[in-house]
């Protein structure tokens, strides 16, 4: 294989793609660190998988340009895909095989000889813990289950990049954990660069190295955890009023308020030690006869992050997406 001039695993330019008018992608740019954790944050309707797909070499670009592993997603796709691993959000195991045997087939299909292949399978079954189960029909298998030996079949062919897309959707908690922590000993002990997506806020900040928060096809921001929460600054202060028009205007002359926003029927205000500003929070809603129901001091999540660049919660981006896609569907529908 071809070797990197730089450090960058992944290198993207200007990617866009395009359904008919509807750009699901808009000319994004970034690049990713050879093994790191990067973690595309949005709600669904985002353009987060449609990201993957692209690099996965699963979808044309409509224009810009990508390298994966000093590879070219459209000219050297061939590669490309001997240089990933690729975990699709609904699942792509034969249930009708057992464990090995899906493990097995992958391994032919990529090529793995035939004298490591069996060690291969046994070794990463255990890493995942399912070794127990080789011999088992993937039909018995629970939800966690089948996550964990998908992932374990996409490191079979030892792939540079692993992508991941939405690994733990629709899991319950305690196995979502348990699957964060694989994902995290994989990085560690193979170096492997793993690439998701996801819109569980918890999942972004307990995996990724970095975080590019996508909405609307466009990247809004990407950094580490810890620093995009200090960028917003100070505290968050969520004030529950049924006066909250009447609130948002008072709260327009305040010169230590860094950022108000209105959203899910309450207000919430970045503003630097909060405990010392609160009194005039108060003060300011008692002058103008505002009944505060709730106050709250916390500091800063992802998603007062995603709240703080797009003026709305992922939860309330999930609902105008699905509003846009439909919207874009009529007028497919109309020109048909």
């Amino acid at each position: 294989m071809a070797k990197r001039k730089s450090g960058h695993i992944v290198e993207i330019k200007n990617l866009t793609k395009k359904f008919g008018e509807i750009a699901a992608v808009d000319n994004i740019s970034f690049s990713i660190e050879e093994g790191e954790i990067f973690g595309f944050l949005g709600p669904n309707g985002a353009g987060k998988s449609t990201t993957l797909s692209m690099l996965a070499t699963l979808l044309m670009p409509t224009s810009g340009h990508a390298i994966v592993n000093g590879f070219d997603i459209v000219n050297q796709r061939d590669e490309v895909r001997d240089s990933i691993g690729m975990v699709f959000q609904d699942s792509s195991l034969d249930e009708e095989l057992t464990a090995f045997e899906n493990m097995d087939f992958h391994g032919r299909l990529y090529r793995v000889p035939a004298e490591v292949r069996a060690k291969k399978i046994m070794e990463l079954l255990k890493l995942v813990e399912l070794d127990d189960r080789r011999d088992s029909l993937v039909k018995t298998f629970s939800g966690g289950m089948r996550r964990r030996l998908e992932i374990a079949r996409g490191l079979l062919h030892e792939p540079k990049v692993l992508f991941l897309d939405e690994p733990t959707l629709g899991l319950d908690p305690q196995t979502r954990n348990r699957l964060w922590n694989y994902i995290k000993k994989m990085n560690k002990e193979k170096g492997l660069t793993i690439i998701l997506t996801t819109h569980y806020m918890d999942e972004a900040d307990r995996l990724c190295d970095r975080i590019a928060i996508i909405d609307h096809g466009k990247i809004i921001v990407t950094g580490n955890s810890s620093k995009l929460k200090d960028a917003i600054g100070g505290d968050v202060v969520t004030i529950e009023t049924s006066g909250k028009e009447k609130m948002e205007d008072v709260l327009k002359g305040c010169k230590w308020c860094k950022s108000t926003k209105v959203h899910d029927g309450q207000i919430t205000i970045h503003v630097k030690d909060a405990g010392k500003h609160v009194p005039e929070i108060l003060n300011m809603a008692y002058k103008h006869k505002v009944k505060i129901d709730f106050l709250a001091i916390n500091k800063p999540t992802l998603e007062d992050v995603f709240l703080h660049y797009t003026g709305r919660t992922i939860r309330e981006q999930e609902a105008s997406s699905v509003d846009h896609l439909r919207m874009g569907a009529r007028a497919w529908g109309r020109r048909g």
